[in-house]
């Protein structure tokens, strides 16, 4: 996992909020759009950090670009974050 990739992609607020919308499902890059009020050449950009980061994958379907989370790079994620905090009375996450 790149880490320093993950955690820039994820500091921006509409990176988080596709994201979250990618929760549901996966969609095109105009179903996502849809929902922002930014330019097609922004919307590209925060396309772009996303899929560096490869928190999201992407599948041409046609004349469409449909993206989805990569939730293997989230598992990777939460895990580091437990080992670095771990739980209570649990020294060294064991």
């Amino acid at each position: 996992m790149k880490q320093q990739e993950v955690f820039k992609a994820m500091a921006d607020p509409t990176r988080r909020a596709i994201l979250k919308r990618l929760q549901g499902g996966p969609l095109t890059a105009g179903e996502i759009g849809e929902a922002f009020d930014i330019t097609p050449a922004s919307l590209s950009h925060h396309f772009a950090v996303l899929k560096h980061a490869d928190l999201v994958r992407t599948e041409r379907r046609g004349q469409y670009i449909v993206y989805s989370l990569n939730s293997t790079v989230f598992e990777d994620l939460a895990r580091m974050l437990m080992d670095m905090f771990p739980a209570k009375g649990k020294v060294g996450g064991k």
